[in-house]
């Protein structure tokens, strides 16, 4: 199996549960899932969006963390996406089943006007792994009453990711994969690739890179967009995850950003609900200006020119731009 079938989706079962009700009608997805993964919800809406179809409210409840606990990175990421706010994108809210018995559940189900509408049922988590072709996954029609019923005798036993005593609730643990990621690199057993900031000029350039927002012909875009560039090489190599897939990086300074690659040739690296979101980033750690034009000369004031990953699995990579 190549790199690139190692990233590949399951189109049709995709399509299936999670595109093709909004079509239909469906305004709203409640999901029950053992397992879930915010890059799968990100990556989600982020596809609504581009199918051009209308914003839904997906309404995700985690079953099978009361008694393993919750990873603290898996948890920002939920809360972030719970915050995020765009009238563009499909809106996120998550609950953990805290009380009871796990939940080991997958269900889909469409709610229509506040009505059952379509559900399906099976195996596939709300994860990448489950909506991709690495697993073999069995997802059913089924009655989107039963589904409405099962639904609300396990949400009284769930509390909000976001809620305030939630750690009085869930048990959070740090990643052990981050917490050995510095003992890998001292010792040089992490795979990694450092992408340049600068143009194959040795400069900046305007409407590119950390400056793709803002256009020397003044076209209007928010000045913060931004993309570290990835040469074709990198791209082929399968080092990152194709085919739009989402993935997090975890950085020095303890930040977290889903990123994905993307345009032609992939050759670019974006946060992609929110293009703005890396250039806030990197124009904070270097010291300039919110929204301001990056000159090669503010990073080299900073101290770098270029920003290191270092992949921990699929989905997870270590940004590094310390100095």
């Amino acid at each position: 199996m190549s790199n690139f079938d190692r990233y590949q989706i399951n189109e049709e079962l995709i399509c299936k549960v999670l595109l093709d009700p909004i079509r239909r009608g469906a305004n709203k997805l409640i999901i029950i899932s053992g397992y879930v993964s915010h890059n799968m919800a990100s990556w989600h809406m982020k596809r609504i969006n581009e199918e051009s179809l209308p914003p839904v409210k997906i309404s995700l409840i985690a079953g099978m963390y009361p008694i393993e606990g919750v990873n603290v990175d898996l948890h920002e990421g939920l809360k972030d996406l719970v915050n995020f706010r765009d009238d563009r994108y499909s809106s996120f809210e998550c609950k953990y089943i805290y009380q009871g018995a796990p939940v080991h559940s997958k269900v889909y189900l469409w709610m229509k006007d506040d009505e059952p509408f379509i559900a399906f049922a099976g195996s596939a988590n709300y994860t990448r792994n489950g909506f991709g072709k690495l697993q073999r996954e069995y997802v059913v029609e089924c009655d989107p009453i039963e589904a409405y019923a099962f639904y609300q005798d396990i949400e009284s036993d769930s509390i909000v990711c976001n809620h305030s005593e939630v750690e009085e609730y869930i048990k959070f643990y740090k990643n052990q994969k981050i917490s050995q990621v510095e003992h890998d690199i001292k010792h040089s057993t992490l795979e990694k690739v450092t992408l340049s900031l600068l143009t194959s000029r040795g400069d900046v350039g305007h409407g590119s890179g950390i400056n793709w927002g803002i256009r020397r012909n003044g076209t209007k875009r928010e000045p913060n967009q931004a993309y570290i560039s990835v040469p074709v090489e990198i791209a082929r190599s399968g080092f990152f995850p194709l085919d739009k897939t989402h993935f997090s990086a975890i950085t020095d300074d303890q930040k977290q950003l889903i990123l994905r690659i993307e345009q032609a040739n992939d050759k670019a690296l974006t946060t992609p609900l929110n293009n703005s979101l890396l250039g806030e980033y990197l124009r904070n750690r270097i010291g300039v200006a919110n929204g301001a034009f990056v000159t090669k000369e503010d990073l080299e004031r900073y101290g770098r020119t270029d920003v290191t990953f270092y992949k921990i699995d699929d989905e997870q990579f270590f940004m590094d731009f310390s100095v």
